[in-house]
């Protein structure tokens, strides 16, 4: 016989009894928020890919078409960089403001499974940080577009490909784009 673990009762015919109102409203707000099953989740969640995002296919289309021309995700470079720009020595990394933990409004703390994603998201800070020293240390330009930045209104991705053309034709390390 199967019994809810809250309240150690026994289900029948998929029906839990409960003995008062106070425990039916335990159980209830007990169960979990999510929707979908954990395989689907899992499912889901494993879909998720780290390369040719929205945000980056709207950045090297704008580059694009701004008459700079690159290659991507360079195995070669530490980070794979998402855009390479050889002739100027440049690269540009696009990064999400969940997976990077940027501090502003796309952001959001997961409310489950905390401490890993506290921990997960950090050591994605500390890998940029890494990364991004190695390729100044190496002699590479090193851009960061922030997915907030480009709000996908054609006038924010404009300016933040003219900035980029400027910065690209300068001979400055570093740029961030928030």
């Amino acid at each position: 016989m199967i019994h809810c673990i809250s309240c150690i009762k026994p289900l029948k015919s998929n029906q839990i009894i409960y003995s008062n109102k106070l425990e039916a409203k335990r159980h209830q707000t007990s169960k979990m928020v999510d929707t979908v099953s954990t395989e689907t989740r899992s499912r889901i969640m494993a879909s998720i890919h780290g390369k040719n995002t929205k945000p980056e296919l709207l950045m090297r289309k704008a580059l694009h078409s701004a008459g700079f021309r690159f290659r991507i995700h360079r195995k070669d470079l530490p980070g794979k960089p998402d855009i390479v720009l050889p002739k100027y020595r440049a690269v540009i990394f696009v990064h999400g403001c969940f997976w990077h933990g940027h501090n502003c409004l796309l952001f959001k703390s997961p409310k489950t499974r905390v401490d890993y994603w506290k921990e997960k998201i950090n050591r994605n800070r500390n890998n940029d940080k890494k990364v991004t020293q190695a390729l100044l240390e190496s002699g590479w330009r090193v851009g960061i577009v922030w997915e907030c930045a480009m709000s996908h209104n054609s006038r924010d991705i404009g300016d933040i490909t003219k900035r980029f053309a400027i910065w690209l034709r300068g001979n400055e390390p570093f740029i961030e784009e928030t």
